[in-house]
């Protein structure tokens, strides 16, 4: 059993071991996850969900304990919680549906420096359940007691597979979303939570989300990176291209764009329904698409980005472990715009023609760009899926012909 220690305001700490494989600094590229767990021993968990079912919460991977580790360190909140677009925004959402949280019960998953959650008490919450698996917690607990809210918003240090809540709650609050939407898999933790926890017809912030991409072209990001050696202070260094190509866009690439780099309308890559996506339906994702070039230029890529809307509840499933009612053949079939009508909810966009945010754009390059003449097709479809060596890294598939030659382009997220 996990022991447990009382601090207060109902703090709950759940010990995890010592991270045990070094973990990739993602400062820049921030580890944009689930900081939503600990390890543990194996500890069979009842759960509510209507059919009564006794469930075994995964086990902490080496791979989650560095990811929570990497969370601890107070650089990476500092770079969420300065993205204005992002908090602020879901400050909005918080007092835009204030009617929902005022003397309800709130669960915040992956709850950081806790602002969040303190927000919603803010905003009247009865109680507000802050989860975090990383030792951030910790920091969170002090600054909740020294804003005075230790009698609303309780602090549970532990992921939310295994900590233990004994109510249902009203709303759910998380700031889920990776790069590219999916990276790093924190989702999956909101899923649990609402399976858990979540009464029916409770809120869920935000209540959907949706991938885009489109191709791009770049003239400046690739002459910087490969042409630069074509000619260094007058001499020939074009033998080290090659060896640039493969540094430079082997991996994907998080980086700023803007509209004028984009060629296309962009595709819709999945629609995610925050009250019926299932965690098996995110392990891999496939997306068809057609493009038009509006332009005569190269295409050095493809970009990815994402909206969030936030949206009180419609009619919500009345269970909540139902297949996903999104129909995915008009999600990934669909070429329209980013949203019908922006008035109809409260949106955080990535895209590149709105205000820059953390997130920026994620990018995966062609090691050779490829002449596009205007109203060219380019086809193809794009495979996106959780590895197998680590479920928060992102393997990346992208098969794509333009002018009647076919190409493939394999990428990990790490």
């Amino acid at each position: 059993m996990f022991s447990k220690e009382s601090n207060g305001n109902g703090y709950q700490h759940h010990h995890l071991p010592p991270p045990e494989t070094a973990h990739r600094d993602r400062v820049r590229r921030g580890t944009r996850r689930s900081r939503a767990s600990t390890s543990g021993d194996n500890l069979s968990i009842t759960v509510r969900v209507p059919e009564q079912q006794h469930l075994q919460p995964p086990p902490c991977t080496d791979f989650d304990i560095a990811y929570f580790h990497s969370y601890s360190h107070l650089g990476i909140h500092h770079e969420m919680i300065k993205d204005r677009v992002r908090t602020e925004t879901y400050r909005e959402a918080i007092m835009r549906h204030q009617s929902f949280i005022a003397g309800k019960v709130v669960v915040d998953v992956g709850c950081g420096t806790g602002i969040l959650s303190i927000f919603c008490a803010q905003a009247g919450a009865k109680r507000v359940y802050a989860v975090d698996a990383s030792e951030i917690a910790l920091q969170a607990n002090e600054v909740v007691k020294e804003n005075n809210l230790s009698d609303v918003v309780i602090v549970l240090h532990g992921r939310v597979e295994d900590v233990e809540i004994d109510e249902e709650v009203d709303v759910i609050i998380s700031e889920w979303m990776g790069y590219m939407l999916l990276y790093e898999s924190m989702l999956g933790s909101v899923i649990t939570a609402r399976d858990r926890w979540l009464k029916p017809g409770g809120l869920i912030l935000p209540s959907n989300a949706t991938l885009f991409m489109a191709p791009v072209t770049h003239t400046d990001r690739y002459s910087e990176s490969i042409d630069f050696w074509r000619n260094v202070y007058g001499i020939n260094m074009s033998a080290l291209i090659p060896l640039a190509k493969q540094s430079s866009f082997e991996e994907p690439s998080v980086e700023t764009i803007t509209g004028e780099n984009i060629l296309t309308w962009p595709h819709e890559v999945k629609h995610i329904d925050s009250y019926s996506v299932s965690i098996d339906e995110l392990k891999t994702v496939t997306s068809k698409f057609k493009f038009s070039s509006m332009m005569r230029a190269p295409l050095h890529g493809f970009a990815f980005w994402f909206d969030v809307e936030f949206n009180g509840p419609a009619i919500a499933p009345s269970n909540y472990h139902s297949t996903s009612i999104v129909d995915n053949h008009m999600a990934n079939g669909s070429q329209r715009k980013r949203r019908t009508n922006p008035n109809e909810a409260l949106v955080l966009s990535t895209a590149p023609e709105d205000p820059p945010t953390h997130w920026q754009q994620t990018l995966i390059y062609l090691y050779d760009p490829l002449a596009l003449e205007q109203d060219q097709l380019i086809e193809g479809s794009v495979t996106l899926s959780q590895s197998k060596e680590n479920a928060r890294f992102m393997n990346i598939h992208l098969e794509y012909s333009v002018g009647g030659r076919n190409y493939v382009k394999e990428s990990v997220m790490k």
